[in-house]
Parts: C-alpha cells; sequence; structure tokens
C-alpha cells in the first residue's frame, strides 16, 4: 500500500497517510476538522528492497566476465572462418559462365 501526502487547505496542516490504492480520499483536516485536506500530488511508490540487500558477490565475478568475454570472441572467430570458407568452396564450384557444349 502507498503512503499519500495530504495537506490542509485552511490550518496548512501537512500529513502522510498510509492507505490502498483503492480507498477513497481523506476529506476531513485532523487538526482543524475542516473538509479542506487535498492529496498532493506526490513523486509516487517508493522502491522498499526487503532482504539482506544487495552486494558485489550478487553480480558476475570478474573472472566469469574474462571467460564469456573470450568465449565470445573465440565463437565469433569460428563463425567468421566458416563463412571465408564457404565463400571459397563457392567460387570453385560456380560454373565460369562459358559453354563447354560442342555447339
Amino acid at each position: 500500500m502507498p503512503t499519500y501526502d495530504y495537506e490542509c487547505g485552511a490550518c496548512g496542516h501537512e500529513m502522510e497517510l498510509f492507505q490502498g490504492i483503492n480507498d477513497p480520499v481523506k476529506k476531513k483536516c485532523p487538526e482543524c476538522g475542516k473538509l479542506k485536506l487535498k492529496r498532493l500530488f506526490g513523486s509516487g511508490a517508493a522502491i522498499v528492497f526487503k532482504g539482506s540487500g544487495f552486494y558485489q558477490t550478487d553480480y558476475r565475478s570478474e573472472g566469469y566476465k574474462k571467460a564469456a568475454k573470450a568465449d565470445k570472441k573465440s565463437t565469433s572467430e569460428t563463425k567468421s572462418e566458416t563463412k571465408s570458407e564457404s565463400k571459397s568452396s563457392d567460387s570453385k564450384s560456380k560454373p565460369s559462365g562459358k559453354s563447354s557444349s560442342g555447339d
């Protein structure tokens, strides 16, 4: 449930109220009792991190990053070698365009 900011137009009293999204907007000021309470535009719901927290160990280690980078390089090199081999074999197998028939 989010926290909403309210301000009274009569006495200037400001407060925060923890209420559900579908709850009706409060109208009556708890200080002066007048029906001049208005909900303010806020920054929205804040992010609340629950649990033990986030640590450097939650992310990949430098060793893992280096190994992944090296693996990515070797994979891309293998692909480029395969492409160059297939290009050279394609050029050898293509007909030259000259007809070898005995016409």
